[in-house]
């Protein structure tokens, strides 16, 4: 009995973590490929979002991240705009907000030193 009880507890805590994982998604353009993620699932509110530069650019780079939603019957656009501070090897970090629960559709805007700025389009489910 007890060790049913063990293996019982143990399956609820595997699920717990499971369900508590991370987000992680690619965004892919012709020139550039970043992979943006959380350490924690995004959520309503504030959010600490790390950008990992694969293919493209990796010096010199600004990076900025926009989310918004548009307009829907009685609501109006939301949007948030921020600039990614760099942490070196063509990683990034960024803290965005998300206003409420839904579709948002996120632009990420790579631009390097020299030559064209590059555009990537994703969206996430909150």
């Amino acid at each position: 009995m007890k060790s049913l009880l063990k293996l019982l507890t143990l399956v609820l805590l595997v699920g717990t973590l499971l369900q508590a994982a991370a987000f992680e998604k690619v965004a892919k353009s012709r020139y550039a490929e970043v992979t943006f993620s959380s350490e924690k699932p995004l959520v309503v509110g504030n959010n600490t979002v790390t950008l990992q530069i694969t293919k493209g650019s990796l010096d010199n780079t600004k990076v900025i991240f926009k989310s918004f939603m548009p307009a829907m019957p009685g609501m109006p656009a939301m949007k948030s705009e921020a600039k990614a501070e760099p942490l070196g090897e063509g990683k990034y970090r960024v803290h965005v907000n998300f206003a409420m629960g839904g579709t948002w559709q996120i632009q990420i805007i790579i631009i390097p030193k020299e030559g064209k700025k590059i555009r990537l389009k994703s969206s996430v489910n909150l």
